[in-house]
């Protein structure tokens, strides 16, 4: 595989949060496979929205050059697979990613911190500093 730098790999992450993937992870996996450079990991809240985050990504990537490989579960929203050769996208419904678990079965691999990453989590930091406490009588 290629040596690919962060600000590329951020193209993709930017790609995701523009339909608001969540909790977004990129994971290098050079050193533990030979198919790709990174996996990007997100999520979605509902079959619509992973559909429609990988809608996306593909429409947004293809006008910057960028054309997928092979895309496969569009149609059901559950685990949507973007291969791009030196990097693969994960959308899944938010059961699904966790079911499947990948973080923890490439565990392995170094995460990624690309700029688009530092402020979705600086931007989730800011948004615990609200009291978001429940009383019930």
């Amino acid at each position: 595989m290629t040596k690919t730098s962060d600000a590329e790999l951020d193209i993709f992450v930017k790609s995701a949060l523009g339909k608001k993937a969540r909790n977004p992870v990129l994971l290098d996996v050079r050193h533990l496979t030979s198919i790709a450079d990174a996996f990007l990991i997100c999520h979605g809240m509902s079959n619509r929205q992973v559909s429609a985050i990988a809608e996306h990504i593909q429409r947004d990537l293809k006008k910057q050059g960028i054309k997928a490989l092979s895309v496969d579960g569009l149609k059901e929203g559950h685990w949507v697979l973007m291969d791009y050769g030196h990097v693969v996208i994960h959308v899944f419904y938010e059961s699904t990613r966790s079911f499947y678990n990948l973080e923890g079965l490439w565990s392995d691999a170094r995460r990624i911190q690309t700029e688009s990453l530092k402020r979705v989590v600086d931007a989730s930091d800011d948004d615990m500093d609200v009291d978001e406490s429940v009383f019930i009588e």
